[in-house]
């Protein structure tokens, strides 16, 4: 497993496969669908090339930003009214203290043991971009799952047209057309399954505002609540709209933008405790 910020086998397969699915859908199964030089053909040609750039450019920078580190000068104030709650170990009771980077973890921070260090708001440590998903790049991860998935399902369309429209008497080898589709469908089949499922599952987690960590420290947290006879209720979860707004921003015009960054510094956030409750989520 390479070191964050290096070319790694993982990103170069994912790059191979954009590459490789965006040749057979552009140069094979559109020209034997609709034909290149056709007003359909170019069209189609030139939306899936742009569809492709936004996966390619937003994988980049979900691969090259930092997921967020924690301020050297970062110390939990137990003493400000403002912030009604700080995350304590759960033996012991103290303050979540990383005894590696030798500071104090703000709410949602986690220590990565791949990176080294602690990361803001840490969701999971992902190999497919060699880095951590957290709170300064979790947003533009998700909007490449999203284009990525969009991809998928445009490309499956044009190669299985592409398919049905190639020439019957075509000899299956090694160079042919027919072949490169059939391979190219076959391997989308199961990457676009992958990917549907791992947005859906991200979907999930923004509309109860958590992340992959908290979603499994909860279940944990409800069995020994429903054991002791209380009720678990997650702190970060504000309500549907207010969880969206807190990972993707206020505009929702902007929501899906890839140049929009994400709110807040990552150090303090938003609880059930900050709103009233006649105003507080069920």
């Amino acid at each position: 497993m390479g070191r964050p910020g290096y070319v790694t086998v993982p990103i170069l397969s994912v790059l191979a496969a954009i590459g490789y699915v965006y040749y057979t859908a552009v140069f094979l199964a559109i020209p034997a669908w609709l034909g290149l030089t056709t007003a359909a053909g170019l069209a189609n040609a030139a939306a899936f090339t742009a569809l492709a750039a936004a996966c390619v450019a937003t994988y980049a920078v979900a691969v090259l930003r930092d997921p967020g580190r924690v301020p050297a000068s970062f110390v939990p104030d137990v003493e400000d009214a403002g912030s009604p709650l700080h995350e304590i170990k759960r033996k012991g009771g103290d303050l979540r203290y990383c005894q590696k980077c030798s500071h104090y973890k703000p709410p949602r921070a986690h220590h990565c043991r791949v990176c080294k260090r602690c990361v803001l708001r840490m969701d999971h440590h992902c190999i497919w971009i060699n880095n951590c998903v957290g709170h300064e790049n979790y947003k533009i991860f998700l909007i490449f799952v999203l284009y990525a998935v969009i991809a998928c399902l445009y490309s499956m369309v044009l190669i299985i047209g592409g398919a049905m429209h190639l020439p019957k008497d075509e000899q299956l080898g090694i160079d042919s057309p027919r072949t490169s589709i059939i391979v190219c469908g076959v391997l989308l089949c199961p990457l676009a399954l992958a990917l549907m499922v791992l947005l859906g599952w991200h979907v999930y987690l923004i509309v109860h505002n958590k992340t992959t960590i908290e979603y499994h420290e909860g279940v944990r947290a409800m069995w020994l609540a429903e054991k002791a006879g209380n009720l678990y209720h997650h702190p970060y979860n504000l309500g549907v709209y207010e969880n969206l707004i807190s990972v993707l921003g206020p505009n929702m015009f902007c929501w899906l933008c890839p140049i929009s960054r994400n709110i807040g510094s990552g150090v303090r956030f938003r609880t059930s405790y900050d709103i009233p409750l006649s105003k507080a989520p069920m």
